[in-house]
This record gives structure tokens, sequence and C-alpha cells, in this order.
């Protein structure tokens, strides 16, 4: 087997076209702070987190695993809290990875937690966060899910559709909790995401209300209506992946059109404007997103700016991040298992995990960066493709990876950024376990969630 490194970068068209020169390979040891954890760093050629060396994380838990620096989870969450003020809400979005521990940070934190299933209510509830400062998003809420958020005593509802006001006021009727505080989830025909599929507020998809149709203003009436639910305010939540506030200025705008109606035909001010999450991380170089203090600043301002030109008393702020907080600060080892050269038209760097445990790359075409992670090397760099176990074309874990061109099977690669989507969107494709997840904090690690084995998949066959 031979393999070739290519420090001057692509060596075929379908990377990048020999009419766009491409950019200078980069230092396959270095660490960019905009997308590593703020604690990675190498020691003795490793990369270590939170104090701690990934080889002696990769020996003692085995690989694939994900690295969660705790230290860095909580300071973007203080990052929010701070930003926002305290008269501004601020409600981790759990769907972006969720266990206990982690819903402790947060709130410890000071922050809410944001569910949208049965079960991360429940996971919010077993890790003690005050059911106040929960809201329960979801496009289809099951009537279970729904008698048990009225019964934990949940802090807001968000309301998706006419079905579910129906249901909820039908549970809600023969429930002696106290009545639930509603959110109408409103689509404002602003699309700011990078992919169709995670693009929410347009109105051909299957979230909220649309204003253009009128569907919103009458969701409002129907819960006004009620007598047994709490209108409390407007939500909108218009994609991911944003990187700067011009969308949510629209979005705002229109909303509070929305709210200026209320208070036209109903007399009454809303209570609460939530603007979603849906604020951009660095996966790789030349990602930009806006810094927390920045955007917060906007978002405020276009707030006030708004109701003022509105004429109406502002409401409370609330957003939801979940990605911004939670992706940076884990990343993915793996082991490498092969590295085939094919037939000098590229060489593919195969791990022992996959699609399975990131189906980002294959289901939105994401990017993401990597290093070498149980040394350094003075070895040119190789363009490569960093791919997984399963039997899938598609399988790839970063589609065009800078690696050194002595990478070798048993060598240990990080993958940055995986904190969000990855571990909460795992699969068992292939009957391959789900890794683990490790928290690591000053020079110590612990087990947040254990790694599946073979056992574990057995006891759920009944055959």
């Amino acid at each position: 087997m031979s393999r070739v490194a290519h420090p001057a970068g692509p060596r075929h068209a379908e990377v990048l076209p020999p009419e766009h020169p491409p950019p200078p390979p980069p230092d396959v040891n270095a660490l960019d702070p905009a997308i590593w954890p703020r604690t990675a760093h190498r020691a003795g050629g490793a990369l270590v987190l939170g104090g701690v060396d990934v080889r002696d994380l990769a020996a003692r838990y085995g690989t694939p695993l994900f690295a969660c620096d705790e230290a860095d989870f909580r300071s973007r969450c203080r990052d929010f809290r701070e930003a926002f003020g305290g008269d501004a809400g601020v409600f981790y979005a759990a769907k972006a990875f969720c266990c206990r521990a982690v819903l402790r940070w947060v709130s410890e934190e000071g922050l809410g937690v944001d569910v949208c299933t049965g079960g991360e209510l429940e996971v919010a509830l077993s890790a003690g966060a005050d059911p106040a400062m929960i809201t329960l998003h979801g496009s289809n809420k099951l009537p279970d899910e729904l008698a048990r958020a009225l019964a934990a005593g949940v802090g807001h509802i968000v309301v998706d559709s006419f079905d579910e006001i129906d249901r909820l006021e039908r549970i809600a009727a023969g429930n002696p909790a106290p009545r639930p505080r509603i959110l109408v989830r409103v689509t404002t025909g602003v699309e700011a995401a990078a992919h169709e599929f995670v693009a929410t507020a347009h109105d051909d998809q299957k979230f909220g209300f649309s204003l253009a149709s009128g569907a919103a203003d009458e969701a409002v009436r129907q819960v006004l209506d009620s007598g047994v639910l709490d209108f409390a305010g407007l939500h909108s939540h218009i994609g991911s992946q944003i990187y700067d506030t011009a969308g949510f200025e629209v979005a705002a705008h229109r909303v509070l059109e929305l709210a200026a109606r209320i208070r036209e035909s109903r007399g009454i001010e809303i209570d609460e404007l939530n603007l979603g999450g849906g604020f951009g991380i660095a996966y790789v170089a030349g990602d930009d997103p806006a810094d927390i203090k920045v955007v917060a600043q906007n978002l405020r301002g276009i707030v006030e700016a708004q109701s003022r030109a509105a004429g109406l008393v502002q409401p409370r702020l609330t957003v939801e991040p979940g990605r911004a907080i939670a992706g940076p600060g884990t990343v993915t080892l793996y082991r490498v298992g092969t590295v085939k050269d094919v037939d000098g038209l590229r060489t593919y760097v195969s791990v022992d995990g996959g699609m399975s445990d990131n189906i980002r790359t294959a289901l939105y075409d994401a990017d993401y960066t990597c290093v070498l992670a149980s040394r350094e090397s003075a070895a040119p760099p190789l363009l490569c493709r960093l791919v997984g176990r399963h039997c899938e074309s598609g399988d790839i874990v970063v589609r065009d990876a800078y690696l050194p061109a002595d990478v070798a099977p048993g060598d240990l690669v990080a993958v940055a950024a995986t904190g969000a989507y990855c571990r909460s969107m795992a699969s068992n494709y292939n009957l391959v376990p789900r890794p683990g997840v490790v928290a690591v904090r000053d020079g110590g690690s612990r087990v947040l969630v254990r790694t599946e084995t073979t056992d574990d998949l057995l006891r759920l066959d009944a055959g």
C-alpha cells in the first residue's frame, strides 16, 4: 500500500475545481481555539481536554467516545446568562444533548430547560430541574406527555397545532393543576439556515402556525377563548447555525405585529416573546459566528425598538440555545482501523465509529475539523476522507480532512465540536453499540452516559 502526501492541497477536481486555487493546508498539529474546547491543548504531543490526556481516556473507556469538557459547557451557560441579563430567560435546548448530569449543570448555572418529548421531560425532572423553569415543545405531543407536563407544573407549553390546542384543552379541563402557561409558536416566513432540514420558519414545514395564512391569529384566539389555558405570549424559531441577527430582526418585527393585533382586538399585551435558538458555532476554519454578547445586545435592541414602534409594552425576551452551549465543548475520539489509498484518487482513513454516532455529515452535509490526537507528526499534510465502519458509502465523518501523511492504524483521531446532535441522534445501525459520554474537568474524568455493549442490544431482542 502506498500513500501520497499532498501539501499543495486537493488533488482532484471533485473536491476543489482547478479554477479555484485551494487554500494552503493547515498545520495538522494546531488546535484552532475557535473550534476546539476552551481547555484543549497539546502536551507531550497528545491532545489534552480538561486536563486529561486523550490517550488515557481511550485506554480507560475505549473508543469511540464522546469527551465533554465540563468547564467549557458551564462557561458557555454563564456566557448566555450574563449576556442576556437577569430580566431575560435563557433555556437550554435539551435536544442538543440530554442527560441528567448536563441538565444539572444547566440548572446550577441558572438556566431553564427546553424539552420536546416526554423522555427529555423525565430526564429534566429526574435531574432536579425546577418544573417552573421547563418549557415543553414538540410538533406532536402525545396526550400522556401533555398530562405529565401539567401534573409536573412545567412553566410553559409551546402549542404547535389546532389539534394540540383541542387536546390540551380537554386534558386541562379535568386537571386540578394550575392552568398551563401557553406560548403560540409562529412561523414568520423567515428562512435562516444553511440546509432546508434545519430551517424552521418558512410556511411549508411542520412547525407552528403561519402568520401569512392567518392561522397564528386564530391559534391565539382559541387559546384566549379556551377558559382553561393561560396565554403567555408568542414563540418563533427561524432555523439553525445562524451567524448574525438579521433574520431575528425580521421575525421579531412580524411576531410583534401579531402582538399589536392581539392588543387591539383583545386589549391585552403579551408577557413573553421567545425568539428560539439556532445560534451558530464554528465547525471549520472560516466559520465566524457572532460573539454572544453582541448577539444578546442586538436581540435586546431589536425587541425594544420593535415594541416601541408598535406601541407595545416590551415583553420579556427568552432564547433557547442548545448547540451554542453543548457543541463546542465535546470532541469524539476514534481509533484508526485502516488507511486505504484508492488508486491514487483518494485516501480513506477508517475509524471505529461513523454514521451511527455522527449522522450529521450524511444528513446535513455537515463539515467538521479533525486532528491526529495521540501524537504530533512532522509528516506533510494528507488530504483524506475520514470514514466510519458501516456498510454505507455515505458513512462519512469528515469529508475533506487534513491529517499527517503518516497516519496509521492504532492512531487516535479527534473530531471537534460534536457535542450537539451527535450522541442525541446516535443509532445502532449495523447493531453497533452507541458510544459513551465522559466528562473531563481539572484532570479527572467520570462517566455521564455509559458505553453500550452487545449485551444491551441483545437484552431488547425478544427472540
